[in-house]
């Protein structure tokens, strides 16, 4: 029987820091780098709102082509860490397709390949654990139209129930059955998630999504009774949201964000 410092040894990963990784920049198609570029902007935004989970859980983005190929992070780096070259390249199955001196976690590639799969439309995946999306997650009722932003979100929120630790190939199936065609899920019992046609549409799905559920948790905790919107209301932001979350809110933020990023630091490009 193995003591735990030889089993610790056995699964030690020596990551490199990003910044020693040579810039890809030149070295893949202009379609990809940009994506690169985008993807690991989307990671630093995520650190960034404190929706990271230390070097734990995933944002995938198809790469353009017909292989099939993603990019993921690589294991072991914080999101805050991330940069373009450093992005891994992984085909379906969660196995490496580009040379990388990073490992991948291919476990935590089977709730975002079953989405690659099986939507034309899933260009960019988002799966957050943050304290406030997995409480709400927790609560029978999931999300409530308590503010504008729920109910911008709500009509295109589907939700999944928990299985476990996402290591059977079998919940595929079920993930993209409870799904279908939206493009924002609450993972009960576990966290949230958002597909977009590129990164800003993803990411802004994202900040309404986990926008919404932090007011609900401060709401419920007020120990008062919510006040619900009138009747019809709750449906009438939900189709105005639709037409925001279609690249129109992402457009206009995305380089507003990516300003930001650079102001901050700006080596996510690198």
């Amino acid at each position: 029987m193995q003591t735990q410092a030889q089993l610790r040894e056995k699964f030690e990963m020596k990551v490199p820091p990003a910044h020693n990784i040579q810039s890809l920049e030149g070295k893949v198609s202009e379609e990809e780098w940009k994506l690169r570029v985008d993807l690991a902007a989307t990671y630093r935004l995520i650190a960034l709102h404190g929706w990271d989970d230390m070097i734990f859980t995933h944002i995938s983005a198809r790469v353009p082509g017909p292989e099939h190929h993603f990019l993921i992070n690589p294991y072991g780096l914080l999101f805050e860490e991330i940069t373009a070259s450093s992005l891994v390249k992984i085909n379906v199955d969660g196995h490496k397709v580009q040379e990388s001196p990073y490992p991948v976690n291919p476990a935590g590639f089977t709730i975002h390949s079953a989405l690659h799969m099986n939507r034309d439309d899933a260009h960019c995946i988002i799966h957050v654990h943050t304290d406030d999306g997995v409480a709400v997650s927790a609560q029978a009722d999931g999300l409530l139209p308590l503010d504008q932003h729920a109910m911008m979100i709500a009509g295109d929120l589907a939700y999944h129930d928990y299985e476990g630790v996402a290591l059977d190939l079998d919940e595929r199936e079920r993930l993209v059955h409870d799904i279908g065609n939206k493009n924002a899920m609450i993972l009960r019992n576990h966290g949230t998630l958002t597909i977009g046609k590129n990164c800003p549409d993803a990411f802004l799905r994202m900040y309404y999504l986990e926008r919404a559920c932090t007011m609900q948790v401060r709401a419920l905790a007020g120990g008062v009774k919510s006040n619900l919107p009138n009747q019809g209301v709750p449906e009438k932001t939900a189709n105005q949201g639709a037409m925001a979350f279609d690249g129109l809110v992402g457009a206009l933020a995305w380089p507003a964000l990516l300003r930001k990023l650079d102001r901050i630091d700006p080596s996510y490009r690198h």
